[in-house]
């Protein structure tokens, strides 16, 4: 009898809600300071980061393989016979690979180790599919087999006030843009096949680039309905309007709110804006 356990990261951004439902096991990643270490998601809060940007912005460390060892032999004590780890994408963070390591060396479980090519409510969606899939009973060969499958159906889209953060901690990608951002040039950036940040297209000014942004929606929600989340970071009003604004539209079967994490806050800087929508299959 298969005994499959639920893995993923801090950054995946899935509420106590969805986390208690498909009891997901997280680690959790850390956001370091010259004087202090936090745990992300646990003793500090996004705000806090953005409050503190302007005096010192801090490094981020993915989970420890300590953590990740102790994880894994809970799980053998616990009768788990496999497991599926999702974390936060491999040209995002090293958690992936680092987590791929650890996981050889437990050969009492079969763990997959999933390459989400995501970040944030995107990783997040995917865990949620892998999640009910293990609800319904499915086994641990199928839920594998069907995870490339439903990782292509999820797209991430998001506009930020500024490229400092994301030049500033190594993140920018094939985001072009530090001259546009003296013109007001406000690139909407997505994540590409490789898992890579890139520029989708470049508007004038953050209210066209949210109108742009609800245009991208629309277009994806032409033939098929999806799952939506509205995704903020230092922008709740913003974000909130945004998600006020998607409430009636009749091909959004799930519609999602929430902000991002502390690690990834530290990355993007406050205000940002962003969507995640990941596309029902066709029946």
């Amino acid at each position: 009898m298969e005994k499959i356990a639920l893995i993923s990261d801090s950054t995946c951004d899935l509420n106590e809600e969805f986390i208690k439902k498909y009891d997901i096991k997280i680690l959790n990643l850390k956001i370091i300071y010259k004087d202090k270490e936090y745990i992300d998601k646990v003793d500090i809060t996004p705000q806090q980061v953005y409050d503190n940007l302007k005096v010192e912005v801090p490094h981020t460390s993915l989970p420890s393989v300590a953590d990740m060892h102790d994880l894994f032999y809970k799980l053998e004590s616990e009768g788990y016979t496999h497991a599926i780890a999702i974390p936060i994408g491999s040209g995002l963070s090293g958690t992936y690979n680092t987590l791929k390591l650890a996981a050889s060396e437990h050969t009492d479980l079969n763990i997959t180790v999933f390459d989400s090519k995501s970040l944030t409510l995107g990783a997040g969606a995917l865990v949620i599919g892998c999640g009910e899939m293990i609800k319904n009973g499915k086994s641990y060969d199928e839920i594998v087999s069907a995870l490339p499958q439903m990782r292509d159906n999820i797209s991430v889209y998001y506009i930020v006030d500024t490229l400092e953060y994301l030049i500033k901690g190594g993140r920018i990608g094939k985001v072009s843009g530090t001259l546009g951002q003296l013109l007001n040039i406000k690139p909407i950036i997505s994540i590409n096949d490789e898992g890579i940040y890139y520029t989708y297209c470049k508007v004038r000014g953050k209210k066209q680039a949210k109108s742009k942004l609800m245009d991208i929606i629309q277009e994806n929600l032409n033939n098929t309905k999806a799952k939506v989340w509205v995704m903020h970071g230092g922008a709740y009003e913003e974000g909130k309007l945004f998600y006020d604004s998607l409430k009636d539209n009749p091909n959004i079967s799930y519609l999602g709110f929430g902000d991002i994490s502390p690690v990834a806050g530290v990355h993007t800087g406050p205000g940002l804006v962003g969507v995640v929508i990941e596309k029902e299959p066709l029946v």
